[in-house]
Order: C-alpha cells, then sequence, then structure tokens
C-alpha cells in the first residue's frame, strides 16, 4: 500500500478531486470563497480505506486544498499529465525510483476591502489594500516519512488602518512547519505528525484554518490518528501560535493557551435513506486558557466541548448539523453553554451546476458574560470568522440566526450566493459580541433583542484551476441591541485574486 504522500489518508487508493461546493455549512451561505473556510471533496467514499473527504484533512487528489499539505500530487510522476512546467514543480524526484520526492506550493492573493463606519462607529470609511504570499514545500521520504514548511507574508496599507492586527500583517513567518509518520498496523491506517499546523477536524464554525486573514491560524503540537475503512480516530495536543508583525522572530508558541482532545468518525451505510453519503463525528475536546476575558474581567478559564457533527449528502439535499455542550470554569463562575448549527441545501435539478437554495439557522447561548451567576455564553475556539459577517462583527456567542440563501451558475465557472441573515441576543442581559470575542462596549446595558439583519452577495469566478477571483458585497443594518448603545450600520465591499500553483 502507498501511504500519504498522500498525506492525510495514507492513501489506502487515491483521493477523489476537490469539490467545488462542499458538504458543509459554508457551501450554503456566501461565506466561503473557493477553498476557503471548508475546502472539502465531496462525501465520496474510497474503495479500500476511509473516506478521503471525511478523513479530517479532506485529501485532495490533484488538485487545491486550503491546507497545501493535503495536496496529494504523485498522479504528476505520469510526463503525460503534466500540462506545463508549473505541474513539474509538483513532482519532484530526489532519487533514481522517484521514491523521494518534493511537491512545491505556493499563492499569491492581492485583495481590497472597504468598510463603511469601521467597527460600527460613524466615521470616514477604511480601505484595507492587503498582500498575500505563501511559498510551502513538502518533501517525502519513501512511502512513510514527510517533512512540509511553508512561509508566508502579509502585507498592508490604505486609509485609516489602525493598528493592523499580525494576521494581516507579517513581514515574515514561518507560518507551518512540521515532520509526519505513518504506517498500517493489522490494516489500519496510523499516522503522527509533530510540529505547527493548521487544524480543522471538527464543525467549520468551531476550527477554521482562518482563510480570509492573510496569515493563517495555525498551532504547535502533535496529532495522531487511526483510520479503517469506515471509522477512524484523531487525538491531539496543541497550542495555539502568537504572531508578531515583524520578520520570524517573534512568532512564537502562546503557552497561556492549549486545545487537546479527540475526534472520532463513522462513514454510515450508504444504503440509509435510499442512497447517501453521510458522516458523523463526536467530539471531546478541551481547551485551557490562563489569561480568558470576559466582561471586562481577565483569569483563567477551562472549557469542554462534548458535541458531533453530522454531515454529508442524501440525493439533492446537503446537510451540516453539528451540536456542542460546553463546561468548566472562568475564574469563579461555572461554564454551562451550548451551540447547535444547523445547515442545509437543496439542488434543484439533476447537474452539478443547478441552483441551490437553502438556509442555516443556529443557537449560540449566552449570559453570565458580566459575573452574574454562571458563563452561559458558548464560545468557538478558533472557528470561522465570516460565517455571520464578513466584517467580523458576529460570533456565535450569545446569538440566534436564521438565514435564507440561494446560489446560482449563471455562467461557467462562476458561482453567486445571495443570503439574508436575521440576527437576534439569546439573552439581553449580556452584550453582542464580535469575532474576536471582544464585546461591543455599552449594549449590555440595554435590553433590545434584535441584533442587525446583514444581507450579503458573493461572487466566484474560477478562471483556470489556478487562478480565481472573488467579490464580496455585505450590508449590515444595525438593530436597536446595537443602535440603542450608539452603533451604527455598514457596509463592506471586497474583491480579491488569487493565483495558486
Amino acid at each position: 500500500m502507498s501511504l500519504r504522500f498522500c498525506a492525510a489518508t495514507l492513501c489506502l487508493t487515491p483521493a477523489p478531486l476537490l469539490a467545488e461546493a462542499p458538504p458543509a455549512a459554508p457551501a450554503a451561505s456566501p461565506s466561503a470563497t473557493p477553498g476557503e473556510a471548508v475546502a472539502k471533496a465531496p462525501a465520496t467514499t474510497i474503495a479500500n480505506g476511509y473516506p478521503a473527504a471525511a478523513n479530517g484533512e479532506a485529501t485532495t487528489l490533484n488538485g487545491y486544498n486550503l491546507s497545501r499539505w493535503a495536496e496529494d500530487w504523485r498522479g504528476m510522476r505520469d510526463p503525460k499529465k503534466r500540462d506545463d512546467f508549473l505541474d513539474r514543480l509538483k513532482y519532484l524526484p530526489l532519487d533514481g525510483d522517484g521514491e523521494v520526492y518534493v511537491t512545491l506550493s505556493g499563492e499569491l492573493r492581492l485583495r481590497q476591502n472597504n468598510t463603511t463606519n469601521p467597527n460600527l462607529r460613524e466615521g470616514a470609511y477604511q480601505q484595507q489594500n492587503i498582500n498575500r504570499l505563501f511559498l510551502g514545500a513538502d518533501v517525502h521520504i519513501g512511502p512513510h516519512l514527510r517533512a512540509f514548511g511553508e512561509v508566508a507574508h502579509g502585507g498592508i496599507s490604505g486609509k485609516r488602518l489602525g493598528a493592523p492586527a499580525a494576521s494581516l500583517r507579517n513581514d515574515l513567518v514561518y507560518q507551518q512547519y512540521f515532520v509526519e509518520a505513518n504506517g498500517t498496523v493489522e490494516g489500519i491506517a496510523v499516522g503522527v505528525r509533530y510540529g505547527r499546523q493548521e487544524f480543522t477536524d471538527g464543525p467549520n464554525l468551531l476550527v477554521s484554518q482562518r482563510d480570509n486573514n492573510t496569515i493563517r491560524y495555525t498551532l504547535n503540537g502533535w496529532r495522531a490518528w487511526a483510520r479503517g475503512t469506515r471509522l477512524r480516530a484523531d487525538v491531539f495536543d496543541m497550542k495555539p501560535t502568537q504572531y508578531g508583525d515583524l520578520g520570524t522572530g517573534d512568532d512564537v508558541i502562546d503557552d497561556a493557551r492549549r486545545f487537546s482532545g479527540v475526534t472520532l468518525g463513522a462513514a454510515l451505510p450508504t444504503t440509509w435513506f435510499g442512497g447517501s453519503k453521510l458522516y458523523l463525528d463526536p467530539f471531546l475536546w478541551r481547551r485551557r486558557n490562563t489569561k480568558g476575558a470576559w466582561g471586562g474581567r481577565i483569569g483563567p478559564a477551562v472549557r469542554h466541548y462534548a458535541g458531533a457533527r453530522l454531515w454529508g449528502d442524501v440525493g439533492p439535499l446537503t446537510i451540516d448539523w453539528s451540536a456542542n455542550r460546553q463546561t468548566g470554569s472562568y475564574i469563579d463562575q461555572e461554564i454551562s453553554a451550548w451551540q447547535v448549527f444547523l445547515a442545509q441545501t437543496y439542488r434543484v435539478g439533476s447537474a452539478k451546476t443547478a441552483p441551490r437554495v437553502g438556509f442555516h439557522a443556529d443557537y449560540a447561548s449566552g449570559g453570565g458574560g458580566y459575573g452574574q451567576g454562571k458563563l452561559r455564553n458558548a464560545y468557538a475556539p478558533f472557528g470561522n470568522n465570516i460565517y455571520y459577517s464578513y466584517q467580523l462583527f458576529l460570533t456565535p456567542s450569545n446569538l440566534v440566526t436564521l438565514a435564507p440563501n440561494l446560489t446560482v451558475t449563471p455562467l461557467e465557472g462562476v458561482r453567486v450566493t445571495a443570503e439574508y441573515q436575521r440576527a437576534w441576543r439569546d439573552d439581553v442581559r449580556d452584550a453582542v459580541y464580535r469575532a474576536n470575542g471582544q464585546p461591543f462596549a455599552g449594549t449590555q446595558n440595554f435590553r433590545a433583542r434584535r441584533i442587525a439583519d446583514v444581507a450579503r452577495l458573493q461572487l466566484v469566478w474560477t478562471i483556470t484551476p489556478r487562478v480565481s477571483f472573488t467579490g464580496r458585497y455585505e450590508h449590515l443594518a444595525a438593530g436597536p441591541a446595537l443602535t440603542d448603545a450608539g452603533y451604527k450600520s455598514s457596509d463592506f465591499l471586497a474583491g480579491w485574486i488569487s493565483l495558486r500553483f
């Protein structure tokens, strides 16, 4: 058997191509570019191993993935499959038999964001001119060992920038670097990976690479897995990267936070419901933070997550449903919180380009953020922050949303998604929270429930497999939960072009 190099599935058989529309919540809303948020392959089972689409890394065969190490380019070993010199960079043999080889990868993204009333405060518009550059190398040393490294640069200029976060500006960062060993034991694919890496094994609203940022979210530590044909288990223990904004010397491991746990997976029988491709992924996680912050207080927090995700396809219906219970402690408060995410779309027609209609309905408990009773504010460890607002003004804490959406393909390679979202507070005695977990100051002092109405439109044009353009527009109409505290409505317009190899 040939193991990953093939990275994550340990290549029991070739994985399917990366799909344009993933079977996950962001596919049902204008919150994901091709590859952004959840770069999942179709819910398709490969013959002899755990389905590549559902292995926790969404391994891609001869195609592009958000996590570049989750790409399997061994097909480029055959010269007949190469179209140009860039294809040659995907398979560079270092020995005579080709068992030791390098895969090179890279991306250039040029982007502009324009936002009125930045931070929802009345004022002149903000313009951000953002550039991203990634370069990576995946070194395969025989069928059982590999090493991956990736460097990145993020630059920003524009008008009224304030103090850009290090995830937007960083002269040079070792974004990822890890080593991996893998093999088989009694027919079970096993492996372990150690170093700095992206982690997305769970609901996208809880764990994500955060591709919207210029510098992606990474963690440091180890991850191990065992994968059979229908069942899998993934265990991990990691600490996030704390980025600086200069060179490689100020990007360090954040010892104040630690994320660990286990994610399981089961490929459900394909005969269910008259033919389906469904996956059930239970998870038990723990997040520790010695410097947690709620309601202006800072102190130690330990949060436990117990939940499950059911996702995939049932005929023309695509679902992504997940729920989790959160317990633990924050300073002197007991944590008791819930999150429920329900996304679904229905394909109207048999063609892959047929329109899709759907909606997502989400609940994230709130309350106690200012020290009264139990802390009922739900919290996502490092989820997809743009799912509720391109401007990062909403997050799944003290939040209830309902959002119908429509996706159409008017031209070949062009996908347009429109969505209208209504958002409310779960607990009117608690604040409205931004994507970074910080409250909109003063909102906890007013009792209106409705936060905002958010109208969004996204266009994705896949010009070639290597080149794509994305355009986004959002109007956030502030509701009384915000306006009572002096906040305003805002418009957001963004566009970028991505070039990858």
